[in-house]
Formats: structure tokens, C-alpha cells, sequence
């Protein structure tokens, strides 16, 4: 039956909720008919596949709709297009003639917030359908009237390719035949009450780079992976009990080049940063977020492409060449994952089918004003899948090793960065944002259980309880917290004068009543060497050669005390200016003979961590710590014991002034000879060379509760590791 003409011009005005309830095939009345909408098409015949019957259409609408009977037949048959252009005749198959693509299991998953393979359901993917070749087009906007895929194949005009609504999930999906990978595209959507929006796929594999915004069809993921053994030996390890120390890079700034677009690829950082790290000694490369961000500011915290790779450094293979050589290497790899917020370009999430389906309504709670950007909406269970999602595709699809959570407290508490009024009490009257925490407990617990070895990491700078506490014992399910206490404190305490710093020597100490009440990552990152905050180097009082010595005092320290050591770029040679995402580092700087000490203290230390035991296989249990001298402020001084049951104690001892303390007594458990591992004041680091004999003895004097005394040299605005006898 012909089409009436309130439909027709729904078809051409881009109205029609549900096309396929019109296109395609459908028995009307006991007879078969066929409607076609086909961009610059002038004739178009039904040809049935199997004897190549065709069946003429006639026009019905010069903009291109094509319908008419199908004579002797009243039950589907397959078919393809034969569409005459002023290029020609080409034979296609119909988009309007292939049946739902999703199952109502995975929309039904997806609806209730559980599905674990999100990214291979929503977005873009290549498929084969009843032998066509195409690609399955699915994205969620519960609200919309009409949802339209459009691409380089139709003008980006939403008229032509209007998707199918999968009442009542909120989804809507198309099979498009004949589009191939690497074609463009985004999604027109017609809001409740008529307006017109074009969005990138929130669920793209791969994204143009910027300014351009389009997604793009990603090749499907065949990357032949070597690091099954990597893997398998990742489920083995203790993190308990193995040295983690990490390495904290921003790939666009780390080695960039001269032009403002000269950003690095994944496959040349495999051959220079990969073994620039293994040199220092690190373990793990943390890198900040890599997933698609428009603005490059933002540092990549403003995430706009959750399952797709940074566009600007590469293909989505690019990247797992990378880390499956940063495996091949013994590098685990982290990525800062950013739940938190997400930017409000016209482009992105923002009020994506009009209505805000992503962010919460009300701005008190859907708006971080300081960071200009929205606020996940934790309460739906669809919001919470496309994040948990997010996370598990990179665990699965590029085997990454951790995800650090960035912010943290940002999605914690109610009133975070809100004056009162600004912000909305929770059902019990306080600030705590209870969905949120559960959200968090809920990927934690997910990822744990489908991706077993991935380490999860809370950047989480308050005091809230149980952080890496169990989710069944009411804590978050982290494994790792940064400890923001102990940065602030080390920090605060080197930038005082030396001698002021008896007046404060509290913050050099106090970590320890709190070093167990989590299980800590120590992080010197690349928010403290930016906005004014200074160089960590330039963080330091004194003349050329007390910066130097004291920066080597702070990198040892981070290494001497219980938590896993995070250094930022820059920081391992004492670059002098702060960090600019903008510009590569100042890498003539670390050629220099004083810098280069640095790094040279900084790998010895690195390697010393790794190989002792008792440097890192305690970090979590009070036992593994014990303080020797912890209350002489008047000097300045610190020196404690690290511990492991069989493995020999390591004595650190520090000297915050550049007073050199000579025949120093500490007490020891053990007598006979101490060897020195290693002195941050060894000539060979840059340092005074006011340094004692390899091997010292301890004799049987008693000092407090130690039955022993070893009489050492403190040298100036120096750290010193001695290993006990065997």
C-alpha cells in the first residue's frame, strides 16, 4: 500500500522514528511491497537474489523514495538494489532489509548496567551479515526521536540512513553494507522537540585527530600479541610482595618534536622510551590518559573518546605494538582512566540525545565548575556500564596492566570544590556521593574478577576510609592509593631552609602513623612540577650543588620508605624548568655532567629497590619498618630500618642539613661488618665524596633497645643505605 503523505514527508524531513517500520520489505494486505530512500538515485529495481528476478520501482518522491508491489509475492525474500545514478547502475544490498543485529540478551545486559563486553556490542563494527559485507552501527540515546548514521558515504546527511529504535532499551542500531574501516562517520540525532544535533560515537574504537572530531571505523582487532607469557606470569605475582616502581610519562611531551603537531608515534616510543625506562630501573610506565581527547591542554583528562587511543600518536595496533613490546621488555604499563567528569564540547557526551543522558540533570550535582566540564550520572545503571566498559576494553583489547583512577575524591564527596548551596545533600543529610562510591566498588569488583593481575590505583587525596580496603568489607576494592600526605609533608618539609627545618621536623616523620591504614603508591607527579609549583629541583633551597644533593636525598628517600616509588619525567636528571605539555623536555640538560649524577644515583637506587627484599617486600606490614632515630629535630637527621623475615635488614640514614655529621651512632640489631650499598654523596652522583668505608663495624653497645652500635658518617643533605652482615 502506498505510503501516506504525512509519512513521506517524515522520511524527507528526517522525522520517521522507525524507518524499517516502512523501508525495506513488508506483506501489506496479502501483497509484498518494497520501499527504497536512496541519495541521488533516478531508477531502482528489486533484484532477487537466487534467479535475478528484478521488479521495478516506481518514484515516488524525486528526493528519492522509491515503492511499489511485488507481483506473485507475499513473504520476504533476499534481495539487492539495482540503483541508477547519473554515475550508472551498481547493484547494493538494502540497509532495510537485514533484521535486529543485537540481541535482546545484550541490550538487556546493557540496560541493567552488567555487561562486560560493552565496546563489542555499541559503536562501530565490522561484520559480515547473510554473507554481506558492512558494519553494524549501534549507539545509545534514550530520549532521541530519530537517530541517523552519517558519514562520508551520505554527505553526513542524517535524511539518508535513519537507524532502527530497539524499544525499549534506549538504543538504536543499523547494518550498513558496503561500508568499509577507516571511513568516517558520527551519529545526527534528533532531539525531543525537533532539534538537530551531530555527535561523535561515545563507543569509537578510533577517532580522527584533532580539531577534527569525526569517529572512525576501526579495522577489526587482529593484533597477533607475544606476551602470553607476560600474562600468565602477571596472574602469578604478588603485588604484596614484588617490587612495583613506576615510571610517569606524557607521551605527547616527553620527546616532542619541533612543529606544534610533532607528536611522537606509539611505534617509535617503543624504541626510544621503552629502553630509556629499563635503564633507569623502573618496573611499570604510567602514562597519562591515552584514551581520544580533543583538547591537549587538558592533559588528557578531558576524555571525549573513551574506548578509542589518542588519534594523535597512531592507530589503535600502534598502541598495542607498544605495550606488547613494553611486555616483551618486562615494563608493565598503567593508564590514568578519568570516570570523574567529561568535557562539554558540542561534539561529545554533552546532552548527547538532548536530554542529559549521560550527565546529571541538576548542574549542583552534574558539573565540576573550576574544571568547566559535567559529571557522570553514577545513578544510571546504562552511565555506569559505558564507563565499566571503557575500563575492561582496555584490559581486554590492549592488555594493559593498571588503570590508574584519576580524582577520585572529585566523585566522592557532594560538595567537592562547592561552596554551600552549590551542591546537593545525600538521603542520609551528608556529602558523601553514595552512588559514586558504589560505582566504584562495582568496577573494581568486575575487573578484578574478569581481568585477575590488572593493578587498580586511586589518585584519592582525602582521608576517606578503606580506599584499598575489600568491597565486602564496605572499602573501595583499590589496590593502590596514591598518598598525597606523604607528598605534601616530603615536599613541604625540602622546601624549608635547612635550617628552619628542625622546627618542622614532624612532616619528615608523620607518614608513619598512617603507613598502614592503606596500601600506598608515593607519587612525585606531574601535578606538583606544574602552575607555578616549580621543578622539582628548582623546589629546593640552597646553591647550585645543595639543589642537586637534595634532589638525590628526595629521590632515595621515596625509595627508602614503604610505598611503591612514582616519579614524573624530568624528574629523574633535575630538569630546571617546570613542565610544559606543549614542549618535549629539556633534554641538553640531561647530558650535563651534574645532571647526569643525578640519573646515576637515581638508576643505582632504582636497581638497590628492586633487588633488596627488604626495600619493598614489607611495604604493607608494620613489621617491615622500624624506626632507629626518629627524634633528634635538632640536627635534622632520620635513620630506620627496612625488613624481611630471612632477608638481611637495610639501614637508611639521612642527613636533611648540609652539616656533615661524623661518628653518628645508630642502633642496630646486629654486630660485625655493615656494608654500604650505596651514599647519594659519592663523587661519582656529584656529590662531596664524604663517605665511609665500605664495610663498617657494629659493636655491642647498647643504644636504646638495640643491642648494637654502628658509628657512621652523615654526609651533607645525604641519604645513606648500609645492608647488615649475613
Amino acid at each position: 500500500m502506498p505510503l501516506s503523505n504525512d509519512t513521506v514527508e517524515a522520511l524527507r524531513q528526517a522525522r520517521l522514528g522507525d524507518p524499517f517500520s516502512v523501508l525495506g520489505l513488508h506483506p501489506e494486505g496479502g501483497i509484498l511491497h518494497a520501499r527504497a530512500w536512496l541519495r541521488g538515485a533516478t531508477a531502482v529495481s528489486v533484484v532477487r537474489r537466487g534467479d535475478g528476478k528484478r521488479f521495478a520501482l516506481g518514484c515516488r518522491h524525486v528526493d528519492g523514495l522509491f515503492e511499489g508491489a511485488i507481483p506473485g509475492a507475499s513473504e520476504r525474500f533476499a534481495y539487492d538494489l539495482a540503483i541508477t545514478t547519473a554515475a550508472g547502475e551498481r547493484l547494493l544490498p538494502d540497509p532495510y532489509a537485514f533484521w535486529p543485529q543485537l540481541a535482546d540478551f545484550d541490550l538487556g545486559l546493557f540496560q541493567s548496567g552488567h555487561h562486560c563486553d560493552l565496546g563489542d556490542v555499541l559503536g562501530a563494527h565490522v561484520a559480515t551479515v547473510d554473507g554481506v559485507e558492512g558494519v553494524r552501527f549501534a549507539v545509545w540515546a534514550p530520549t532521541a526521536e530519530r537517530v541517523s548514521v552519517v558519514g562520508e558515504w551520505n554527505a553526513f546527511d542524517g535524511r539518508w540512513h535513519p537507524m532502527r529504535p530497539r524499544v525499549p532499551y534506549g538504543v538504536w542500531e543499523i547494518f550498513l553494507p558496503g561500508v568499509k574501516p577507516g571511513m568516517l562517520y558520527k551519529y545526527e540525532i534528533r532531539a525531543a522537540g525537533g532539534a538537530l544535533r551531530t555527535k561523535s560515537d561515545p563507543y569509537a574504537l578510533q577517532a580522527e585527530r584533532p580539531p577534527a572530531t569525526a569517529s572512525i571505523v576501526a579495522t577489526p582487532d587482529r593484533f597477533a600479541w607475544t606476551d602470553a607469557g607476560w600474562m600468565q606470569a602477571r596472574l602469578e605475582r604478588d603485588l604484596g610482595t614484588c617490587p612495583m616502581s613506576i615510571f610517569e610519562v606524557c607521551i605527547g611531551s616527553w620527546k616532542r618534536g619541533q612543529e606544534p603537531d610533532a607528536w611522537p608515534n606509539w611505534r617509535v616510543l617503543a624504541q626510544q622510551l621503552i629502553p630509556y625506562v629499563q635503564s633507569l630501573g623502573y618496573t611499570h610506565l604510567e602514562l597519562l590518559p591515552i584514551a581520544h581527547h580533543p583538547y591537549e591542554g587538558s592533559w588528557g583528562y578531558q576524555v571525549t573518546g573513551q574506548y578509542a587511543p589518542n588519534a594523535r600518536h597512531g592507530s589503535p595496533d600502534d598502541l598495542r605494538y607498544f605495550i606488547d613490546r613494553c611486555h616483551a621488555a618486562g615494563l608493565g604499563v598503567i593508564v590514568d582512566f578519568v570516570p570523574g567528569h567529561f568535557p562539554k564540547d558540542d561534539f561529545a557526551l554533552g546532552r548527547f540525545d538532548g536530554s542529559c543522558c549521560y550527565e546529571y540533570e541538576d548542574p549542583r550535582e552534574g558539573e565540576h565548575k573550576s574544571w568547566g566540564t559535567c559529571v557522570f550520572n553514577f545513578r544510571r545503571p546504562e552511565v555506569r556500564n559505558f564507563l565499566i566498559g571503557a575500563a575492561l576494553h582496555w584490559c581486554r583489547h590492549y592488555h594493559i596492566d593498571g588503570l590508574r583512577v584519576d580524582a577520585v575524591a572529585s566523585m566522592l564527596y557532594r560538595n567537592y570544590d562547592r561552596q554551600e548551596g552549590e551542591w546537593v545533600r545525600n538521603e542520609s543529610g551528608g556529602n558523601a556521593n553514595d552512588e559514586a562510591k558504589s560505582f566504584l566498588q562495582e568496577m573494581t569488583t568486575t575487573i578484578r574478577r574478569e581481568y585477575a593481575g590488572v593493578v587498580l590505583c586511586a589518585e584519592e587525596s582525602t582521608a576517606w576510609e578503606g580506599v584499598t580496603a575489600p568491597t565486602d568489607m564496605q572499602g573501595l576494592g583499590f589496590h593502590l592509593k596514591w598518598n598525597m600526605g606523604w607528598m605534601h609533608d616530603t615536599l613541604g618539609y625540602l622546601a624549608q631552609d635547612p635550617v628552619m627545618r628542625s622546627g618542622c621536623h614532624n612532616r619528615a616523620t608523620f607518614h608513619q602513623w598512617y603507613a598502614y591504614d592503606e596500601r600506598w603508591i608515593l607519587p612525585l607527579s606531574h601535578d606538583e612540577v606544574v602552575h607555578g609549583k616549580k621543578s622539582l629541583i628548582d623546589k629546593m633551597p640552597g646553591d647550585w650543588w645543595q639543589r642537586r644533593a637534595q634532589l638525590r636525598l628526595l629521590l632515595g628517600y621515596q625509595v627508602a620508605v614503604p610505598g611503591r616509588p612514582l616519579l614524573f619525567m624530568g624528574g629523574e636528571f633535575g630538569q630546571g624548568r617546570e613542565w610544559n605539555w606543549a614542549a618535549g623536555l629539556d633534554w641538553h640538560e640531561a647530558a650535563e655532567p651534574d645532571r647526569a649524577g643525578i640519573t646515576a644515583f637515581l638508576t643505582e637506587v632504582m636497581h638497590l629497590y628492586k633487588g633488596k627484599p627488604a626495600l619493598h617486600a614489607h611495604d604493607d606490614r608494620r613489621d617491615g619498618f622500624q624506626w632507629v632515630d626518629c627524634e633528634n629535630w635538632q640536627e635534622s637527621t632520620l635513620a630506620f630500618l627496612r625488613k624481611c623475615p630471612g632477608q638481611r635488614d637495610i639501614l637508611v640514614a639521612i642527613n636533611f642539613t648540609p652539616i656533615p655529621r661524623t661518628n653518628y651512632p645508630l642502633g642496630v640489631w646486629n654486630g660485625g661488618g655493615w656494608k654500604r650499598l650505596v651514599s647519594s654523596d659519592e663523587t661519582r652522583f656529584g656529590g662531596s665524596g664524604l663517605v665511609d668505608a665500605p664495610v663498617m663495624e657494629a659493636y655491642g653497645e647498647q643504644r636504646g633497645a638495640f643491642p648494637c652500635t654502628l658509628r657512621v658518617t652523615l654526609p651533607p643533605l645525604g641519604i645513606v643505605f648500609w645492608e647488615a652482615p649475613g
